[in-house]
């Protein structure tokens, strides 16, 4: 896999079956005439022989051609058959930019049915050849064990391929990286992955459901680890070790990303730095409701303000006006109709810090709900209204459980001007039924429009929309 990919720069990623030395070719053409030779770190038993490269010295908007192998360590002689793949640099020049995002992997107890054709909403993606693809977490599932047979209620067997490490929670480093292996058996993952350049970001099932640092899992007698800040610790580490995610020294997941004179993209994390899950209704900023956390939140609008992208993309693992709960609390940022109060307060403050700074231009995608829908923040249709309107654009799952969406809250004025499910859907719909989403966005080289589509998995066209660039 390749991912963070920058101007001159990208991470590889790969797995070897022994102690070996990683071997990367690099050439801008298919034939690797005058390409580059790279010796890269080793893969040992401490990271289950996975291995990851940060390169820093590629050619600005060329394709990029790579063969990967490895070179036994007990015996140099021996060398793996190479696995081959390319991607795109970003251009510094304008140019025409494509890329696709959703979430939701090996969900609700639907894993690899290769009688089913497997996760194929990767396929459907790759067939669309993006420049790039963002998950936009829910990579794995780590607290929901895969079972060999699942009975639908069309009278049909959900037949899995199934692991140990799937097979139970996720609670020792090795079952976390092994959940993300899980997913590298489906050979539509594996094409993708060898062609698209992918960007990760996390949510809750990477660890466990609704998880928050400090939460205690004491009456779910399927895990002999109680502490949900363990259980975090192991899966951060496995998210680092199996994902061609950027190195940082503290093994941060936010980040931003420029892509060009045209695009940038801001990577939040919803997770590491919230408060308990709570009713949410604080009246005043502080830890019991923080969302971003401070430094996180005065990172993210540094950035923004100093980006000079005429797009960009807010990717948040979690919605901002639909009520997710957790039993009578809440889960993400909504907590109902009214003002902002508790975890909304760092939205607001984001909102107004946009529209006072003139910071034109930003949409956010998201997945985490299950669906796919366009929703339009217009501050004329909320209480809270010192902002400047927005776009939110959810999709996935790309294979798990199809849900309907949850209320929305008027905080933020949200519309929905899109629904890719049929109205009253009930919830934990296979994907066999078809339900499986992701979306792209396209910006025209030339006027800097941003072309939003919704797809399913079967590369169909739902819904669209065209977003002229506003100029300062």
């Amino acid at each position: 896999m390749t991912g963070d990919i920058t101007g001159n720069s990208a991470v590889f990623w790969s797995r070897s079956d022994r102690p070996s030395t990683m071997l990367l070719e690099l050439s801008t053409t298919p034939k690797f005439e005058q390409g580059r030779r790279i010796r890269g770190p080793v893969a040992l038993e401490d990271t289950e022989f996975t291995a990851k490269l940060t390169y820093g010295a590629l050619p600005p908007g060329q394709t990029v051609f790579y063969r990967l192998a490895f070179e036994d360590l007990a015996d140099t002689n021996v060398i793996s058959e190479p696995v081959t793949g390319f991607f795109r640099t970003p251009s510094i020049e304008r140019r025409d930019v494509m890329f696709a995002w959703s979430g939701d992997t090996a969900g609700q107890g639907y894993g690899i049915d290769a009688s089913r054709g497997g996760m194929r909403t990767y396929e459907a993606i790759r067939k669309l050849q993006p420049d790039f693809f963002i998950h936009s977490g829910d990579t794995i599932y780590a607290d929901n064990p895969i079972e060999a047979e699942l009975k639908l209620d069309d009278g049909t067997t959900w037949k899995n391929l199934v692991t140990p490490a799937k097979s139970k929670v996720a609670e020792t480093l090795s079952e976390f990286r092994g959940n993300h292996f899980y997913n590298l058996l489906d050979e539509n993952v594996r094409r993708l992955y060898s062609e698209v350049p992918t960007y990760f970001q996390w949510d809750d099932h990477e660890v466990l459901n609704n998880w928050y640092p400090g939460r205690q899992m004491t009456e779910d007698k399927r895990y002999t680890v109680k502490s949900a800040s363990l259980l975090a610790a192991r899966a951060r580490r496995a998210f680092f070790d199996c994902l061609p995610i950027r190195p940082h020294p503290l093994e941060r997941i936010y980040r931003n990303i420029p892509y060009g004179p045209s695009l940038e993209l801001f990577f939040l994390d919803m997770r590491t730095y919230r408060g308990a899950n709570s009713l949410n209704q604080q009246p005043e900023m502080d830890e019991a409701s923080a969302f971003l956390g401070r430094q996180q939140l005065d990172e993210l609008k540094r950035a923004l303000a100093a980006s000079k992208a005429t797009w960009k993309i807010i990717c948040s693992d979690m919605p901002i006006s639909l009520q997710c709960r957790d039993g009578k609390n809440s889960e993400a940022v909504a907590n109902g109709d009214g003002p902002a109060l508790g975890r909304e307060l760092e939205i607001a403050e984001l909102l107004r810090f946009l529209k006072e700074r003139k910071i034109h231009n930003t949409v956010w995608i998201t997945t985490d709900v299950h669906h796919c829908s366009s929703i339009y923040h217009d501050p004329g249709k909320a209480v809270f209204q010192e902002f400047d309107p927005f776009w939110e654009f959810i999709s996935g799952p790309l294979h798990a459980g199809t849900f309907g969406p949850p209320a929305a809250d008027n905080t933020f004025g949200p519309e929905t001007r899109f629904l890719g499910i049929p109205k009253g859907m009930k919830g934990n719909r296979p994907p066999s039924d078809g339900y499986q989403f992701f979306g792209t966005m396209k910006i025209d080289g030339k006027t800097e429009e941003l072309t939003v589509t919704h797809w399913d998995v079967n590369g169909k066209n739902l819904w669209n929309i065209t977003l002229p660039p506003k100029m300062a």
